[in-house]
């Protein structure tokens, strides 16, 4: 008996959360309470995931020291004479306490009187309060998130009020459709155990009715997103494994997110003009000034150029104008659209990028599969730094990307199939005990026969943590829930990491109660009087035998209805019902998906053409840095040689005027870049637009013709000086000539 395990499951559990919340958040712009909740939520919602196969290795070693027979002898015959010595292997002297005899005495098994140990103790077992009392802290503490704080919270930080009182009386009345929804689940259990007259209210039956409605809630939802998942998950992984039908599907969404793309893009310069016409009303001294500063702070950095911020000092208001000046109400209102506005375009530029560089990868294997020289070739290739440049190297990705990956991925779709068709049968199965159908539990069973209580501990990680994705990928993956997304590289704003963090502690507990009646660990699901030993995380969520139309009916007979969803998403028959509708799908043998097809591969050859010409433009940049410096560099290297030259004492005054000349040709130079340059505000207009795709012009020849030209043109001038000075020659009839020689010629002056 160690807790080893159990604490190095949870330190890795926490840092898996931490790592996820590092990669998928932006820690640094978030609000530190925003962070704070999303952790725990993730992480107790991951512990139970984690930390439920552990509780059931040990409810089966509880379950069989429960199975002791009475002895034939009891404890107290065994006299110190006795040659008869217990086992050192055997676990019967970790026994729960509740396994005594008639006498108050601890049992003996009638093969402990002999060699032969059994019940192993698991090697993750740990006391029997230690469980319990983590399940008490771990599920009321993810109920407490799921239904009061993140919802509170979501609403508080889209909310348009600039007070905390304001916002706080936002979020309450947001959130009222949701504590309705689950009060009016709670109130009709309540009415119906009230009318029983068998029952009495009391505290643990109210707690058992709050766990019911939050349950009932959790798997009437569960049942539909893991039918869905269940035949999705592998078909994804199948298409994934097709290069040609991946490619389609991708371009296909480029097209249909280019409308939402436009569209939150046309909503938001909406919104900015309001935001500019709002922000001349309301000048610098305004009493509401402050609070359209704060909405000018949620406009992008790139956009608030383009702002008229109201801060001159020297305009005050004319005739009349205070009349258009927008109340608080109106500058609420204005605040809630500006985060909505910015949140949605922010989202689909985040989502057209993942599609684009997916598009890119995929068309690049297209082309290094032709390659005979077995080289990827990559249009944007991405540098690897470290141990990784030598081993990604060229061929070793086209063997892996063209070769390697496709098959690896079939073979995972096929274990994915296996898998979905497992689940799928013991939902279906898991309560009939007689003979026993749930594939689960007859696997389970026999580890447990053979004390293989890490098969068991395994085998019941990787099924929750399948039953998890099937779920996860369903939520983000309707259309429904297009408004919150997940996106790597610090991309997810605060809106979705608190659903996500919402969705993980609602569904999760009904998940994990629904594995457990699979594997037959739910007496009151599966109906098995004689088992009296349930698992710590069962008993902490109590039964539904104070319902007895739920726990008879819906939770036992519910669960069927996943092979009906499963069914319709393989045959695409939701799909097939929203493309008749109108609605964009992708259904291969459709017209609109053809065109779709068409014009998402427009719109990437279009956008690799636009990502080509700024890579073209900054390599020249950079390789005209490297060649001639930046102005201020090339600037301090002449001073520093005109310094050099002075210590020395070797011509000060020539050095001076060479200094001079280098000077004016080194800033002649900086006007021609400065006119030759790009803009690079990306919100130029459309003609600016154009002149950002043309291609740079190559200054290298020019700069060299006008160097060699004014050098000639500088020694021509000194020689002149020289001649002229020493023949003493001086002409005054010209004008502005002063005491130079006149010209011989027409155009010796030119």
């Amino acid at each position: 008996m160690s807790v080893a395990p159990l604490a190095v499951e949870v330190i890795c559990v926490f840092c898996l959360a931490a790592y996820l919340l590092h990669k998928y958040g932006n820690i640094r712009r978030q609000h530190v309470l925003v962070t704070l909740a999303t952790l725990v939520a993730w992480y107790f919602s991951m512990i139970i995931i984690f930390i439920l196969p552990l509780d059931v290795s040990t409810t089966f070693y509880r379950i069989c020291l429960g199975s002791i027979q009475p002895p034939v002898t009891p404890a107290a015959v065994l006299s110190p004479t006795t040659n008869a010595t217990p086992h050192t292997n055997q676990s019967y002297t970790d026994a729960p306490s509740n396994v005594t005899g008639n006498d108050d005495q601890p049992l003996v098994r009638r093969d402990a009187l002999f060699d032969t140990p059994t019940c192993q103790v698991p090697w993750s077992y740990v006391q029997e309060h230690v469980l319990p009392n983590m399940w008490h802290v771990v599920y009321w503490t993810s109920q407490i998130l799921t239904w009061l704080i993140l919802p509170f919270m979501q609403s508080y930080a889209t909310s348009g009020d600039f007070t905390i009182q304001g916002k706080i009386k936002t979020a309450l009345i947001e959130n009222a459709i949701y504590y309705g929804s689950y009060l009016l689940i709670f109130g009709a259990l309540l009415i119906y155990v009230a009318a029983r007259p068998d029952l009495q209210i009391d505290g643990p039956r109210l707690k058992m009715i709050g766990i019911t409605a939050s349950n009932t809630w959790g798997l009437f939802l569960l049942v539909l997103l893991l039918g869905y998942g269940l035949v999705e998950v592998p078909r994804k992984c199948w298409t994934s494994s097709n290069r040609e039908q991946l490619l389609a599907y991708t371009r296909f969404q480029v097209a249909k997110l280019s409308t939402d793309k436009s569209d939150a893009e046309e909503t938001l310069e909406d919104v900015l003009e309001e935001v500019s016409k709002a922000s001349e009303a309301v000048r610098y001294n305004h009493p509401h000034r402050k609070y359209m500063d704060t909405i000018l702070r949620k406009v992008p950095e790139d956009m608030q150029g383009r702002l008229n911020r109201g801060m001159d000092d020297y305009e005050d208001y004319p005739d009349g104008r205070a009349a258009s000046i927008p109340s608080g109400k109106d500058l609420v209102a204005l605040h809630r659209k500006t985060i909505r506005a910015v949140t949605s375009q922010h989202r689909t530029q985040i989502q057209w990028d993942i599609l684009m560089e997916r598009a890119f990868g995929l068309e690049d294997i297209a082309e290094s599969e032709k390659c005979a020289d077995r080289r990827f070739r990559s249009t944007f290739p991405q540098h690897y730094t470290g141990i990784l440049k030598h081993v990604c190297t060229p061929t070793v990705e086209w063997y892996w990307k063209c070769l390697v990956r496709p098959w690896v991925l079939k073979v995972l779709t096929v274990i994915l199939a296996v898998f979905s068709f497992v689940v799928i049968w013991s939902e279906v199965t898991f309560f009939n005990k007689k003979p026993v159908l749930s594939l689960f539990a007859i696997f389970i069973n026999v580890a447990a026969k053979n004390y293989d209580y890490f098969y068991i501990e395994l085998a019941s990680c990787l099924t929750i943590t399948y039953l998890c994705v099937c779920v996860y990928f369903t939520v983000f993956r309707i259309r429904i829930f297009n408004y919150y997304y997940i996106a790597p590289y610090h991309q997810t704003d605060s809106n979705s990491l608190l659903f996500s963090g919402m969705l993980l502690c609602r569904l999760t507990p009904p998940l994990c109660l629904n594995f457990l009646g699979m594997i037959h660990l739910d007496k009151h699901v599966t109906g098995n009087e004689d088992q009296e030993i349930e698992s710590a995380f069962t008993s902490i969520m109590g039964h539904m035998d104070v319902i007895s139309f739920l726990s008879d009916g819906f939770y036992i007979y519910y669960p069927i209805l996943v092979i009906v969803v499963a069914l319709g998403t393989f045959f695409s028959v939701g799909n097939r019902c929203l493309g008749l509708l109108g609605f964009q799908q992708f259904i291969g043998d459709d017209d609109m998906t053809s065109d779709l097809i068409e014009e998402g591969k427009e719109m990437i050859k279009r956008e690799k053409r636009k990502r080509q010409r700024v890579e073209d433009g900054e390599a020249r940049r950079k390789s005209w840095r490297d060649r001639y410096g930046t102005t201020k560099d090339r600037a301090s290297s002449l001073q520093n040689r005109d310094a050099s030259d002075s210590d020395s004492g070797r011509g000060s005054m020539k050095s001076g005027a060479l200094y001079g000349k280098e000077s004016s040709l080194l800033h002649r130079i900086a006007s021609q870049l400065a006119k030759y340059s790009r803009v690079k505000d990306k919100d130029d207009s459309a003609q600016v637009e154009l002149l950002k795709d043309s291609e740079p012009l190559d200054y290298d020849d020019s700069l060299a013709e006008n160097e060699e030209f004014d050098r000639a043109k500088y020694t021509r001038s000194q020689a002149g000086r020289s001649s002229r000075q020493a023949t003493g020659s001086r002409w005054t009839g010209g004008r502005g000539y002063g005491s130079q020689a006149p010209p011989k010629g027409l155009f010796d002056d030119v």
